[in-house]
């Protein structure tokens, strides 16, 4: 469970230099495309907290044997995010 928390608080801290990154282009450019990506990187932000928050929150209620699938949708999304980046 801290494995899948950690993993999802190192996806906010990227996202939040990717949503840096696009509010830097849209102030220059003006581009609708960012804002929309911008929507996207702060739903998945979102998304990560409340998972981080749930993780802590819910830990008796979550069965042994769901960790590892946790852990491995918070790596895809690591992946993800760092090509975004």
């Amino acid at each position: 469970m801290a494995l899948s928390a950690g993993i999802a608080l190192v996806n906010v801290a990227l996202l939040i230099a990717l949503l840096t990154i696009y509010a830097r282009i849209y102030k220059s450019t003006r581009a609708v495309l960012t804002v929309g990506l911008m929507f996207f990187a702060g739903m998945l932000m979102l998304h990560n907290i409340i998972a981080v928050y749930a993780y802590f929150a819910m830990e008796p209620l979550y069965a042994v044997a769901l960790l590892p699938y946790f852990v491995v949708v918070h790596i895809t999304e690591f992946a993800g995010i760092a090509v975004l980046l």
